[in-house]
């Protein structure tokens, strides 16, 4: 029920506030005097006790609407922020419970451990998504199948929840990127544009797009604004993204340098990272944060306010008055028959 822009958990209580009247049908304890002109005419006491009276009726009101639990209810407000959209896809595959990939040194499964890849991006998220209290986030989390796990929200708590969720258990074998940028993508459509939006791809490995993958990608990334980064991963000893000279065909082949090479031509903001040990992944989290603060319209959630405590302080300091003026007059009594 609404009341002066109040809600009311239990409105049935506003049923007493005729209760109102009681100050002012209350029998007089005052003597009957035989001839009234011994009564000499006072308008200021006919005042003050009108006063009082409404004073006490003011303490019956506020008392009632205390019982009726009075809130605001939770409301969303937008206000003018600094930060990005960002859309958190994370590769789920079975390599991603690797540790980082050292040359020289052959490549050691470390399920479960603290150095893989996986648990080494939980933590890394986790510190971006603290460190950004405007912004909004999703996501996203594949295999051979993409999951939109979280929609974007403002939520730190359920992000934070999701990443920690995603470094449970082991990987799973396929992989497939296109759909789940496909997906992440999609979670922008039909939302209102507020600001730098950003889809953060974290893997180590790449994967061959066809055609038309191709083209639905490109499509959705320039119509929906999106930038695009690449924290790669590596996990094969001596390769890069980037070709470079004496590269035989064996690396230029390379499903990672094919997506790398279609990332730059799809005409949207995008960078790659290339991610070698715990130190490059802090690094690039670290750029990141710095480049994509940018003017942003942030929703904010207002949670519901209870309103009863103010119409408690009102009975009180009204009562307190009351009691002041029945100790006066108290006072005044003793003194007239002393």
């Amino acid at each position: 029920m609404a009341l002066l822009e109040l809600q009311w958990s239990s409105p049935l209580a506003l049923l007493l506030l005729p209760l109102i009247v009681l100050p002012w049908i209350t029998r007089s304890q005052e003597k009957t005097v035989i001839w009234s002109y011994f009564v000499p005419v006072d308008p200021l006491s006919d005042v003050i006790g009108a006063v009082l009276k409404f004073l006490a009726s003011v303490v019956i009101v506020c008392l009632i609407c205390a019982l009726a639990e009075p809130y605001i209810p939770e409301q969303i407000v937008e206000r003018v922020g600094e930060g990005s959209e960002v859309v958190i896809v994370v590769d789920r595959s079975r390599s991603m419970d690797d540790a980082f990939a050292i040359k020289g040194q052959l490549l050691m499964a470390s399920v479960g451990k603290s150095d893989s890849k996986r648990r080494v991006a939980k933590k890394y998220l986790l510190e971006f998504v603290d460190k950004r209290p405007d912004d909004r986030f999703g996501f996203v989390l594949f295999s051979d199948k993409a999951v939109d796990l979280l929609p974007l929200t403002y939520n730190k708590e359920a992000i934070r929840a999701t990443i920690n969720a995603n470094a449970l258990g082991k990987g799973l074998s396929e992989t497939n990127i296109s759909n789940a940028l496909i997906t992440a993508a999609e979670m922008y459509k039909d939302q209102t544009y507020r600001g730098s939006r950003i889809v953060l791809l974290v893997s180590d490995g790449g994967q061959e797009f066809s055609d038309e993958a191709k083209q639905i990608i490109a499509d959705l990334y320039k119509n929906e604004n999106i930038a695009l980064y690449w924290l790669y991963m590596r996990s094969v000893t001596g390769m890069t993204l980037d070709e470079a000279k004496g590269d035989n065909r064996r690396w230029t082949e390379t499903p990672e340098r094919k997506l790398h090479t279609f990332f730059k031509s799809m005409d949207i903001p995008y960078r790659a990272f290339e991610i070698e040990t715990v130190k490059t992944f802090s690094e690039a989290m670290d750029e990141i944060d710095k480049q994509q603060y940018q003017t942003l319209i942030v929703e904010e959630t207002i949670p519901r306010e209870g309103q009863a405590n103010y119409f408690l302080f009102i009975a009180l300091m009204v009562m307190i008055i009351l009691m002041l003026a029945r100790f006066y007059t108290a006072w005044g009594v003793k003194k007239a028959y002393n």
